[in-house]
């Protein structure tokens, strides 16, 4: 029987600093959408492939920080998860190489690899079934985004019949196509040949070609380590036009979690998700004996909410939250601990752990996900005292606001 190892790249603590102040205490990987660990998702996903044996996550956080969570989801989905934690960065190929002895083990015909901070649907049994008809090496999933954003990601052009890659350039100056790789990619064991040459093509070579100035300054050189290799400049690239790699489009929902903002939408479109997927996770109510619940809304089992308050639609509440009488929230995602007192409102917003709202407190963000202040995020531990109103602001932990602020970053 053909087994399934499924990979995914979690990354590390020098990586996520845009998703301050939240990534301060958790590891941006284990930060909840939709109720969920962020990297719960594509698990839950890797969970519904045929035959699947073995999920690796490979990063560079401290074992102990992914130690319990890892024991936990291995209980609870069936399925060995394991943490590998590289000794340094080797590149998104790189480090698939550095554990292929592990990743081999259970002799896989196929490798899924997907990007943690990735959010979609991720529709990876059609994906696999269209790999094994295209027979190449490798196929990824691929989108239509519109033509002003495409130049943010690896743009790409296929064969229309075929599917196959032809050209693939990451981030280019120039238009290169609407059609952009998603970071979600399944590979016969044939890749770790085709990482291989690279390595053996860099050690024949004295110089390294130079890098762009965000990886100069990762590997504080301006050259490569001989052992970092990049899956998209080093592998889909150079491949492209090989007829080795082809391409899955997706007509899904997909977006890139970057920034608390992004979190924030991508919790709302999982939220979405749950209806067809997970409708027993989605909270119902009343608005007599338990509160009013409107569009899709996740309420944690010890979660405390007043029959009288109003949620959702879009809102993520976590465990042992408190919400009093009168709370209306909207679009917003409220983290253990939380308490929100009598009347308060909370509309495009994270609410951090440990945190108070006073009463007739008032905590919104105007909804813009890729603005900086386009919501308010207060980080742990911050106390919103009485009818004090905070607007498309940044709080960081252990404050306490006593007076309203608008667009500000709060120190």
């Amino acid at each position: 029987m053909e087994k399934v190892v499924a990979v995914i790249m979690v990354g590390g603590p020098t990586k996520g600093t845009r998703f301050r102040p939240l990534s301060f205490n958790t590891p941006k990987p284990l930060f909840p959408l939709a109720g969920q660990p962020m990297i719960q998702h594509p698990i839950s996903a890797c969970k519904r492939i045929p035959n699947l044996a073995q999920i690796f996550l490979i990063g560079f956080y401290e074992e102990r920080e992914f130690a319990l969570y890892v024991s936990s989801i291995s209980n609870e989905l069936k399925v060995p998860v394991r943490y590998l934690k590289e000794d340094k960065q080797h590149g998104s190929a790189g480090g698939l190489y550095y554990f292929r002895d592990m990743i081999m083990e259970e002799n896989p015909s196929h490798i899924i690899l997907l990007n943690c901070d990735v959010c979609c649907s991720f529709p990876l049994p059609d994906l696999l079934e269209a790999h094994k008809r295209y027979g190449g090496m490798g196929t990824m999933l691929v989108i239509k985004v519109s033509a002003e954003s495409a130049h943010q990601f690896g743009e790409l052009i296929a064969d229309p019949n075929t599917k196959e890659l032809l050209h693939y350039t990451e981030k280019p100056e120039t238009f290169v196509s609407d059609l952009i790789n998603c970071g979600v990619y399944v590979f016969t064991p044939d890749i770790f040949t085709a990482i291989q040459g690279v390595l053996t093509h860099r050690e024949d070579r004295a110089n390294i070609r130079q890098v762009s100035s965000f990886e100069a300054f990762q590997s504080a050189t301006r050259t490569l380590p001989v052992d970092f290799v990049r899956l998209d400049q080093d592998i889909l690239s150079p491949l492209a036009g090989k007829k080795q790699l082809y391409t899955y489009e997706t007509m899904d929902f997909w977006e890139q979690i970057k920034t608390p903002g992004m979190s924030l939408k991508c919790s709302s479109l999982y939220l979405a998700l749950f209806k067809i997927t997970s409708p027993q996770l989605l909270a119902s109510g009343n608005g007599i004996t338990s509160a009013t619940i409107a569009g899709d809304v996740y309420i944690h089992p010890s979660a405390k909410v007043h029959p009288t308050a109003k949620i959702g639609p879009n809102v993520s509440i976590s465990a042992n939250v408190r919400v009093g009488a009168g709370v209306r929230l909207i679009s917003c995602i409220v983290l253990d601990d939380v308490e929100i007192k009598e009347n308060a409102v909370v509309l495009n917003s994270i609410i951090g752990w440990k945190s108070s709202l006073g009463r007739w407190a008032r905590v919104q963000g105007n909804g813009d996900y890729n603005a900086k202040l386009g919501i308010t995020i207060l980080g742990e531990a911050v106390t919103v005292e009485d009818e004090v109103v905070v607007i498309n602001s940044i709080v960081l932990p252990n404050k306490v606001l006593n007076v309203s602020v608008q667009e500000e970053i709060i120190l």
